[in-house]
């Protein structure tokens, strides 16, 4: 009897330990109430009337909050389907994730590949626009989704404001809800214009703490885990080790449990356990971003002094002494 996993899961237990393991790496959904929270606006979006001012939303949160798992199931779970009547290809919800930088053109080729529409790399931009307007309306789409939208919101003003205009265009043009992911820098970049202000609703994703939903994730989580023994891992001890690892970052905790559960099975016990997680080749996030500013560290600068501010780095980290959750 394998009452801490879910059936579809304790199957998996008569598999070799190395398959085990990579069913661990393989897309799992968890509708934690959170999550489900925003597919319910989602769905408020989806389903609204046209008209010339459609009401928008983004999505805020930082790195590893969990907006990219959301909003691609959302637009997993709205495929294309022909139409009853002409049989034509329609596309309710496209998603895309915004380019590296605020290259309008860059922008639309991306669309366009999400939508598996040829054109030409060289065109003009107004041309790309064009068939990028031509195209969605052809294919009925309802809902764009643009996930790391910080990207084209960074650099001077001039060109904020530039991708500040393009979305307002797109939505007004298409009469569609835009859905915009990003960090916070998105939020801020959005307030400086007041129309899109009032018509992106903002909708944070928090971090995590202690509390009657961060349990039910972890039971969540423990269900699809596919170890012979129960971890227990909303034990005070485990579940506050979790929390304090991960930072209270949904990814951050995917990603420790399915270390922890390739740890557990190489090393035979089968379950998550405190002194497993303490021996975990894992790197807190707050950590890896002092290693990030570290390397980035300005050419002819003092060692220890970071890029942009130059404030000192904590004592010990050149010498390598660099203290982890413990």
């Amino acid at each position: 009897m394998t009452p801490h996993l879910h059936p579809s899961v304790a199957k998996l237990l008569t598999l070799p330990d190395r398959q085990r393991q990579q069913s661990l790496f393989t897309y799992k959904w968890i509708p934690y109430t959170r999550a489900q929270h925003v597919i319910r606006k989602l769905d408020d979006l989806l389903t609204y009337p046209p008209t010339h001012r459609m009401p928008n939303m983004l999505l805020v949160g930082d790195t590893n909050s969990g907006k990219t798992v959301i909003l691609r199931h959302y637009a997993e779970t709205h495929p294309s389907y022909a139409h009853e009547e002409d049989g034509r290809l329609v596309r309710p919800v496209v998603f895309m994730q915004a380019p590296p930088g605020p290259d309008e053109g860059r922008f639309y080729n991306i669309l366009l590949d999400q939508v598996y529409a040829p054109y030409r790399t060289n065109d003009r931009v107004d041309k790309k626009q064009r068939q990028v307007i031509h195209t969605l309306r052809h294919l009925g789409v309802r809902m764009l989704i643009i996930d790391e939208i910080q990207h084209v919101l960074a650099g001077s003003q001039a060109k904020q404001r530039l991708f500040l205009n393009v979305l307002k265009y797109l939505s007004n043009e298409l009469m569609i809800p835009l859905v915009c992911a990003g960090i916070r820098t998105a939020f801020n970049a959005i307030q400086h214009d007041e129309q899109l202000a009032n018509r992106f609703e903002p909708v944070a994703l928090q971090s995590w703490s202690m509390g009657d939903e961060y349990r039910r994730l972890l039971l969540s989580f423990e269900l699809l885990l596919p170890l012979q023994h129960p971890s227990n891992l909303v034990d005070d001890v485990l579940a506050y080790k979790l929390l304090d690892m991960s930072e209270g970052r949904l990814g951050e905790l995917a990603r420790i449990l399915r270390l922890a559960a390739v740890q557990a099975i190489d090393e035979k016990s089968e379950c998550i356990t405190l002194n497993g997680l303490s021996r975990l080749d894992y790197t807190i996030p707050s950590e890896r971003m002092i290693y990030h500013r570290l390397f980035s560290v300005k050419e002819g600068a003092e060692p220890g002094y970071l890029t942009g501010n130059d404030h000192p780095l904590p004592d010990g980290l050149l010498s390598g002494e660099v203290r982890l959750v413990s």
